[in-house]
């Protein structure tokens, strides 16, 4: 438990006075509490033994101060615990935040968006709730128990013995409860794949009532359902008998025990001390089993606590344990691109397999291969999104990891197939490829990616606002807005990774014309399913199954019997494929 607590503290060093006058002020409490049961019992003592109405005042008063200040005291103990837990909360979330904006991006391909909120929100929650909660009951709950058996052996020794007796019982019956611990960590994990799978079902709603489907078209939600409702049931029936015992026990044992005390003390001869002690019993055993029940929630949430921590921080490191390390060197000898004996798997199956070559500078390259063969991943490689698992990648002799952030961000550009604008004017979106480029300089860019007919559609030009308050773009205006935001970043070395795959027919002859003014003096890697665009590159590589098993150029491999060759056939073969009206 204090484990838990002592990582939870070390995101709030600002705040930890607060731990400190919370847990003081929650024992300060608890004194007071007892001091007003020991008091009601002198009370009780004046009024019914001793028959001194007027005497029983001034206690009844002494009761009444000790309640209230007691209950303030505690007040303002959970107003510090409740800021300190607030505070928690907040820098937990700071930290997966900045983690994310820093995250490998192995990382997000194992881990769906669904399960990294899910970690971060709720469990920041969780344990925002032991603090501000727990931390006060847990000194409260460690305290009262004494100093309840005190106040008893204070009211008689039978009332000490048999408070003892019922506290031990309570004690054994709730260690049955917990007993189960595994129980608990698996409905845990059920729960927390329920909540991730849920949330990607509802992300995908669209689809689902596309194609009128329910939970049960979702394999994954649908066990995880399942699970869920299998592993609550499992950890509620394995709490069911001791939990009934505790509560059969706590309340119902002082009747069973009336009869027994009166038979011993002989009521007839100490009948109002005998009825003192019983009704000291009554009120202190009550008092006792919601202490234990305190008990057992400060034990039940920091073990949920202590694995909401365990989750958060595991979560955190993982988040930074792919990603490339970035060293000092800012400038590049040449920007020849060399693969030594790589290997790569985003999980446990590698996706490369010892994979080597080399890229020379200022030519034009393209990836051919089947989907799942390993070309959007070697791409992703050079661009340093990845660390590798075995070997190394090269640019200009030096290891990607010797480059400073900077300078691999300087000198790679990256264009996918689905560009991302953002909700800001066409021409912010070109410039923040440059920040020190000037107005000519971005306006130059949007010429040479043939964005000019698509300026001259809008009244404010380059400054058209994009977005839910603005216009919507097509796939191929979007993929020369994108092409201008790379000419500007002028990077020597070019990916594009299926640029041209979704681009309409309207767009095509523009686009191919900006690609052109993009590929000038630039090592470009290309990777196109269609492989009429590849045809005119200096050098194709064949990828199959995590290898380069083919390499030259469109004419060399055309003259074989190549791997390449049977591609292209059946390229051309799905080309004239016509849908005929039936006879």
């Amino acid at each position: 438990m204090f484990k838990v607590y002592r990582k939870l503290f070390a995101y709030v060093p600002e705040k930890r006075y607060l731990i400190y006058v919370s847990v003081v002020l929650s024992v300060l409490s608890t004194f007071a509490a007892a001091g007003a049961y020991y008091y009601l019992y002198v009370f009780f003592d004046r009024l019914i033994v001793e028959g001194d109405f007027s005497g029983s005042v001034f206690y009844a008063w002494v009761i009444f101060g000790l309640l209230i200040g007691g209950n303030a005291v505690y007040f303002i103990g959970v107003l510090a615990s409740h800021v300190l837990g607030f505070r928690l909360e907040t820098n937990l979330r700071k930290r997966g935040i900045d983690g994310l904006a820093g995250a490998s991006f192995r990382f997000f391909d194992l881990n769906s968006s669904g399960r990294i909120r899910k970690i971060i929100d709720d469990n920041a929650s969780q344990t925002h709730s032991i603090v501000a909660h727990l931390l006060p009951d847990i000194a409260n709950a460690l305290a009262k128990p004494f100093l309840l058996l005190i106040v008893g052996f204070i009211v008689s020794l039978r009332v000490g013995i048999c408070l003892t007796i019922l506290t031990v019982a309570a004690v054994l019956l709730y260690a049955g409860m917990s007993g189960e611990t595994q129980f608990m960590k698996y409905y845990q994990q059920a729960l927390e794949r329920l909540s991730a799978e849920s949330v990607e079902y509802v992300r995908g709603i669209q689809v689902v009532k596309i194609f009128n489907a329910d939970a049960r078209s979702f394999k994954a939600l649908y066990e995880a359902i399942r699970d869920y409702a299998k592993f609550a049931l499992n950890y509620s029936m394995s709490c069911k008998v001791p939990w009934v015992l505790l509560q059969w026990f706590m309340f119902a044992i002082t009747a069973i025990l009336v009869p027994f005390i009166f038979l011993l003390s002989g009521i007839f001869t100490h009948g109002p001390e005998t009825a003192l002690e019983l009704l000291m019993l009554m009120l202190l055993s009550g008092v006792m089993f919601s202490t234990i029940m305190k008990v057992m929630y400060v034990v039940m949430y920091s073990f949920n606590g202590g694995m909401a921590v365990d989750k958060l921080e595991n979560m955190y490191e993982e988040m930074h344990k792919d990603t490339l390390q970035h060293g000092t060197r800012e400038s590049f000898l040449n920007y020849d691109i060399e693969f030594d004996h790589v290997t790569f798997g985003y999980g446990e199956k590698p996706v490369l397999k010892d994979v080597s070559f080399t890229l020379k500078q200022n030519r034009s390259y393209a990836l051919v291969g089947a989907s799942g063969s390993g070309k959007s991943t070697i791409a992703k490689l050079i661009s340093g999104f990845y660390k590798v698992d075995k070997g190394a990648i090269k640019i200009g002799s030096h290891p990607l990891g010797e480059y400073s952030e900077n300078a691999l961000l300087e000198n790679i550009a990256f264009v996918f197939q689905d560009v991302k604008l953002f909700k800001t004017t066409l021409y912010e979106n070109v410039a923040l490829a440059d920040r020190n480029a000037g107005r000519e300089k971005v306006m130059e860019a949007f010429r040479r990616a043939g964005c000019e007919s698509i300026l001259d559609k809008f009244k404010d030009r380059e400054n058209t606002m994009i977005g839910s308050k603005g216009v919507y773009l097509s796939g191929g205006e979007k993929q020369r807005i994108g092409i201008a935001r790379a000419i500007l970043k002028d990077a020597k070395i070019v990916i594009m990774d299926e640029a041209s795959a979704a681009v309409d027919p309207e767009n095509e002859h523009e686009l191919q014309k900006a690609f052109a003014e993009l590929m000038k003096d630039k090592t470009v890697i290309m990777i196109a399913h269609r492989l009429t665009s590849v045809r005119n590159v200096d050098e194709i590589l064949v990828i199959e199954d995590g290898k380069v098993i083919e390499r030259g150029n469109d004419k060399e491999l055309m003259a074989e019997d190549s791997r390449y060759r049977f591609f292209q056939e059946l390229y051309a073969q799905a080309n004239e494929w016509r849908v005929r009206e039936h006879a």
